[in-house]
């Protein structure tokens, strides 16, 4: 069975999905979780969401629901937006 996936391979899976699909569009961070975790993803939601929120407060993405930018502890589904390099 394969290792967790680091910390910092999750970011660079995430930010490396977000910037793919650039502003115009979202992913959730369970694509992230699920490309890298295989069968174990959901284990790695609350490092997948923590670091979302982490990259917002870098200015490298925006976290949302429902269209509205939220603060990290916000409950129930999140998005995540590239917003890319902070200038």
């Amino acid at each position: 069975m394969p290792d967790h996936p680091s910390a910092d391979e999750l970011r660079a899976e995430i930010l490396r999905i977000a910037e793919q699909r650039g502003s115009d569009k979202t992913l959730c961070p369970s694509e992230a979780a699920r490309g890298l975790g295989g069968d174990t993803w959901r284990d790695l939601m609350p490092e997948a969401r923590r670091i979302a929120f982490d990259l917002a407060g870098e200015g490298l993405v925006d976290v949302t629901q429902h269209g509205d930018r939220v603060e990290p502890g916000v409950r129930g589904p999140i998005r995540i937006r590239w917003v890319g390099e902070p200038g």
